[in-house]
């Protein structure tokens, strides 16, 4: 840009050379006094391992396809928002659940992507590709896990309901079935309009050293859901409200890059 400036009207040229630099110094130290601001990082967990590559879909994918699919999306789709990114596990030999919180730990959030099953009890059996598989079409949608044992509950609860907000927004809705009073659930709400639930004692929400969210993008044992999780217009749908929620709860907690100015409203956050 450009910037000029007119000789003081009735003085001579000299005479203004004095003024002009002082508005230019003024100009300068104003730049100077914005602070320069670090985007917000956030840490993709890929949820499952080689060895064990969780739930398998109704008509036979293994869930860790399925969560390398949506993390991929995730991360272009935070990148496209300006947050920094690091992806962890998507070579599926991280088997140790310690050791991803321990890769997000200077992340400003932790975000670990899953698809979602339902308990053995619940499923029945049909035949695909000429293979006897198990479904249940009884359940369907999304699901936020978040850790009253993790150091940063507030910030996590805040980032599971700012996601669920996005997702509903985006046309998708939230389970319910985790807080059911049945066998191996049962898991209290955190924010039912959301899809939010309390569950303590998931390894890497309660090991994680920052904010952390466990999300069950789809019930892939249900065979609707299990096709639409696959389809790539859906995870840009899902990746993207995701990275809007992350966004919007991560807004405060953008830092100022090394050595510059903090405003007074940045002290405080």
């Amino acid at each position: 840009m450009h910037w000029s400036f007119d000789c003081t009207p009735g003085l001579p040229a000299a005479a203004s050379l004095p003024h002009n630099r002082a508005v230019r110094l003024l100009l300068v130290l104003a730049l100077l006094a914005v602070p320069s601001v670090r985007a917000a990082t956030v840490a993709i967990d890929v949820g499952h391992f080689i060895e064990e590559p969780g739930a398998t879909s109704a008509h036979g994918r293994p869930e860790l396809d399925f969560n390398r699919d949506l993390a991929v999306a995730i991360e272009s789709a935070a990148q496209g928002r300006g947050l920094t990114t690091m992806l962890i596990g998507y070579d599926g030999f991280m088997s140790q659940l310690t050791r991803r919180s321990a890769a997000a730990a200077g992340a400003d959030f932790l975000l670990s992507v899953h698809h979602d099953s339902v308990q053995p009890y619940l499923v029945e059996t049909w035949e695909y590709d000429r293979v006897e598989r198990w479904f249940s079409d009884r359940y369907s949608g999304f699901s936020l896990f978040v850790s009253r044992k993790n150091r940063a509950l507030k910030r996590s609860l805040a980032c599971a309901s700012a996601i669920g907000e996005a997702l509903r927004g985006a046309g998708f809705s939230p389970s319910l079935y985790h807080a059911e009073r049945i066998p191996g659930e049962n898991k209290p709400f955190a924010d039912k309009t959301n899809g939010v639930h309390y569950y303590d004692n998931l390894i890497v929400l309660k090991s994680a050293r920052t904010p952390a969210v466990l999300l069950e993008a789809g019930v892939i044992l249900n065979r609707g859901e299990d096709l639409k999780m696959r389809s790539e217009e859906v995870q840009k749908r899902i990746a993207g409200a995701v990275a809007q929620g992350m966004e919007r709860c991560l807004e405060s907690k953008r830092r100022p890059a090394p050595g510059a100015a903090l405003t007074a409203a940045e002290r405080i956050v």
